[in-house]
């Protein structure tokens, strides 16, 4: 006599019980992977905007990590100095691009609970 026969249950209700345990678990990642998607959108419809030197160049970020504008202040134009404003506009645009990564980071990590899910595709 098998355990399960001792115990009490068929192989077709633990098979039932398997089933549904699978669909509760199906049901959960897609609800999450809503969850996910509609951070996503949240993260990605805001904007970020770094200033540097003073407020000479501002870079402004979508959280699609996409440049949407650049403003530099005619003061920081010095035709002596080029490598500084070439400086000034890449440091801009890393930390708007900086700030749009890591809000999308939190807004993934709040809806997994810091979870590692990019084994699942998720």
């Amino acid at each position: 006599m098998g355990y399960s026969a001792r115990r009490g249950f068929s192989s077709g209700s633990m098979k039932a019980t398997g089933a549904q345990r699978q669909a509760e678990v199906q049901q959960k990642i897609a609800q999450m992977q809503e969850a996910m998607n509609t951070a996503q959108e949240e993260v990605e419809a805001r904007t970020f905007t770094a200033s540097v030197g003073g407020g000479a160049v501002e870079a402004v970020a979508n959280g699609k990590k996409e440049v949407v504008s650049l403003s530099i202040k005619p003061e920081a134009v010095d035709p002596e100095d080029v490598e500084m404003l070439q400086d000034l506009v890449v440091s801009a645009v890393n930390e708007a691009l900086r700030q749009a990564g890591e809000a999308m980071d939190a807004a993934m990590d709040s809806v997994t609970g810091g979870l590692n899910l990019g084994g699942f595709g998720l």
